[in-house]
């Protein structure tokens, strides 16, 4: 595949009529559509009211499920919340530019939370707990208010986010959208033929050819863009899938090894238990417990 026939997925968002941020509710009927790595300058604040996948933030891979609450920061490259392996979906999102009610307004004493929220959110957070609970409900409440009662909520949502300490780091921030359009091509090319093909062995050999490099050229920059080799990320990749799978289906851990693109029981186990802390039968039986 020719790199130069992909453009940048920069992705244009328009606000909601009347309203100074775009509020959209994504289900059945209204699909998000096929998920694409892209980004936007605006920030994104995702509430999964129904559904569940991978959530593939700049260079950090997880396991989203029903009720995940995300916020992710301003030009930071993500793919939508839509599995390809998945059934049912439904969403809550809400995009706003980081000065979307004037240059000033986050500068002054009474927004100091909310700016440093914003900061935080540049390497993307994930919430928990009560505050998932209550933002979760109270985001589907903006759907029904006039515009001058969206803002108003809409503020102490973000206050309520600012404050709280049910949060963790994703540490996506890896991925700058600041690079060449030939290096915003490459990468996304990469990340397809993963999302696509990693139930299959992938030679390095193959993926260098996919974007016109030789395997050292290939190894290199891929480090350099993700911080991590393409096998600790094609592994990864493939756990969180097993995480996925040991969630939803009934079948045993064997063959949940191999379904994820493992050949090898004893590497899926190794792999499995040194990005999740724990064995996959572990993670069966703590389901409950288990926070990304």
């Amino acid at each position: 595949m020719a790199i130069n026939k992909l453009k940048p997925q920069f992705e244009k968002i328009q606000n909601t009529i009347g309203s100074s941020f775009s509020i959209r509710k994504f289900e059945k009927e209204n699909p998000n559509g096929e998920p694409s790595w892209h980004f936007h300058p605006e920030l994104e604040l995702v509430c999964i009211a129904d559904g569940n996948g991978k959530r593939h933030i700049g260079s950090h891979i997880s396991y989203y499920d029903k009720g995940d609450l995300i916020m992710i920061g301003p030009n930071l490259p993500h793919f939508g919340f839509t599995d390809r392996f998945g059934k049912s979906q439904k969403e809550i999102v809400i995009q706003m530019r980081e000065d979307f009610l004037g240059k000033d307004f986050f500068l002054i004493p009474e927004m100091n939370a909310i700016k440093k929220l914003f900061n935080r959110s540049k390497t993307g957070l994930t919430f928990y707990g009560n505050i998932k609970e209550e933002i979760s409900e109270r985001m589907n409440d903006l759907l029904h208010m006039t515009s001058f009662e969206r803002i108003t909520s809409f503020l102490n949502i973000l206050q309520k986010l600012a404050l709280t300490t049910e949060y963790n780091d994703l540490k996506a921030g890896d991925i700058s959208v600041e690079t060449s359009r030939k290096e915003d091509d490459r990468i996304k090319i990469i990340y397809r033929y993963i999302r696509n093909n990693f139930q299959e062995v992938i030679p390095l050999e193959v993926i260098s050819q996919e974007v016109g490099m030789t395997v050292p050229a290939f190894c290199r920059y891929f480090k350099k863009t993700t911080r991590k080799t393409f096998t600790e990320f094609l592994n990864e990749f493939r756990v969180v899938h097993a995480c996925k799978l040991l969630t939803e289906e009934n079948k045993n851990v064997t063959e949940i090894c191999y379904d994820c693109g493992f050949n090898n029981f004893s590497h899926f186990a190794k792999n499995f238990k040194k990005i999740t802390s724990c064995t996959p039968t572990e993670y069966r039986e703590n389901l409950d417990t288990v926070i990304y």
